[in-house]
């Protein structure tokens, strides 16, 4: 399993960023996917997911209205649009394979992460 995240950056308050995770090693169409974040010295947060077919997704109620997730099966490719930005969105972002929020995700598998910093 490899997961490769990328999008993030520097924005300022309000502003929009668009996360990508680029999976391999696994049948990506059969497995739920998930975002999580880890904001600086505060424990991992579940962020948002999304059922293997893109039909169901779930967000934390402080993203909900803010952040879409969606994904591209053809491309192995999990996204998050976070619109309406907010530096308390500033957090290290990773995806995994698996829904964190049901207690399924894999924990054995991380990219690097992609840092999203909001500030003015």
């Amino acid at each position: 399993v490899q997961l490769v995240e990328s999008g993030g950056g520097l924005v300022q308050p309000g502003g929009s960023l668009r996360l990508s995770c680029v999976a391999s090693g696994f049948s990506f169409s059969f497995y739920y996917m998930t975002w999580v974040r880890q904001a600086p010295g505060k424990g991992l947060e579940w962020v948002s997911d999304i059922t293997g077919d893109g039909g169901i997704t779930h967000y934390t109620d402080s993203v909900k209205g803010r952040f879409t997730i969606s994904r591209d099966n053809a491309k192995n490719m999990v996204y998050l649009q976070m619109n309406s930005l907010k530096p308390e969105d500033t957090a290290l972002y990773y995806c995994l394979r698996g829904s964190y929020r049901l207690g399924l995700a894999d924990l054995g598998s991380w990219g690097q992460g992609t840092q999203v910093n909001v500030s003015s």
